[in-house]
């Protein structure tokens, strides 16, 4: 029972293929290969417009490398409070960008509220030099305690980050689940809804290692082949990460890998939602899964092979955690089985 994170899962046997059937053979590097081109296009149709396609190894170098293309000098980013970007990123988004800032932006449910957004913006006025200039507004979706941001809600960032002259970057490590929790395209859940940047994210999602970053408007991607190949993300055989999303384009195996995913995470929670042991600390709208347990409870399951993430409590947690109880984050992937959950829920009954 491997919940602790999609991370975990293997790479999808179509993928594993499509890398060995790539394997032989001799192909330009360096991404110019006939394979790495027809991607580029694939990119294109599947958002609906040219888009600009970047390459790299992990998310880590995609939020860094988009922050640091948008970077200004004394730059302030904004995120919410707990987006993976400024909790779990150890300092690289700062570190690329050369000591821009990041600003935490409190909001409900993982999200951030776009009124609070415009009073922390307000805190860096443009003429006052000591405090720096914002740079940029960067959201999670889906967010790191899996909810999804609504396309209203993006909107609404979006005008925010309009109407004060900073782009909107969006962290998509786990795109294609909150993709298929929306049921809407790719291109109105970025572009057409103000998103100028992206990291795009497949290796949660039956990758073996495919990150990209995606610039909507390519004539503001001119400096992003310099900042990859100076952060050391230029690979050169991108025919292998090429290789992995030529099969998770391919028949739309990727919305099937995230949408199983996501049917399992609701299993998941309808499982707790019965269970007189393990109660569910929010409704998961992707395909993680929080849920409150006494510590006793939390480490029975773990003794009985269950396998998850200790989680700290968000600040804006429905329902305050007792002394003795847990949070427990119960991720789901494409290689969860009705099997997993259901020796779960016999053990949470």
């Amino acid at each position: 029972m491997f919940f602790a994170s999609d991370n975990w899962a293997g790479a999808h046997p179509e993928i594993a293929a499509s890398l060995s059937h790539h394997a032989t053979g001799f192909a330009a590097a360096y991404g110019t290969s006939d394979l790495d081109r027809a991607i580029e296009q694939r990119f294109n149709e599947i958002f609906e417009r040219e888009v600009a396609v970047f390459f790299v190894g992990t998310g880590t170098a995609a939020n860094s490398l988009a922050l640091a293309t948008i970077n200004r000098p004394g730059g302030v980013s904004f995120c919410h409070r707990e987006a993976h970007v400024i909790e779990d990123e150890c300092g690289a988004p700062e570190f690329f960008t050369h000591g821009a800032r990041l600003v935490p932006v409190d909001g409900p449910d993982g999200k951030m509220d776009p009124n609070v957004l415009v009073r922390e913006i307000e805190r860096f006025p443009a003429d006052f030099v000591h405090h720096g200039q914002p740079m940029a507004v960067s959201i999670t979706q889906a967010t790191e305690i899996g909810t999804v941001y609504a396309p209203d809600e993006i909107d609404a960032i979006a005008a925010v980050c309009r109407s004060n002259g900073i782009p909107l970057h969006m962290d998509g490590a786990r795109f294609a689940n909150a993709l298929v929790s929306l049921d809407i395209s790719p291109a109105d859940m970025t572009w057409k809804r103000g998103v100028d940047i992206m990291s795009f994210g497949a290796t949660k999602n039956g990758c073996w290692c495919a990150e990209a970053l995606v610039v909507f408007d390519p004539e503001k991607a001119r400096d992003l082949p310099f900042i990859r190949k100076r952060a050391a993300q230029l690979f050169s055989k991108t025919r292998f990460i090429s290789a992995q999303f030529e099969a998770y384009f391919a028949d739309g195996l990727w919305l099937d890998l995230a949408r199983h995913a996501n049917v399992q995470a609701q299993k998941l929670k309808r499982c707790i939602e019965q269970s007189s042991k393990i109660r569910l600390a929010w409704q998961p709208q992707a395909n993680e899964v929080f849920a409150v347990a006494s510590r006793e409870t939390a480490d029975r399951l773990r003794e009985k092979g269950c396998v998850f993430a200790p989680w700290n409590p968000p600040r804006s947690l429905p329902r305050p955690l007792e002394k003795e109880e847990v949070l427990m984050r119960l991720v789901t992937s494409f290689a969860t089985t009705d099997e997993h959950v259901d020796r779960f829920a016999d053990l949470a009954i």
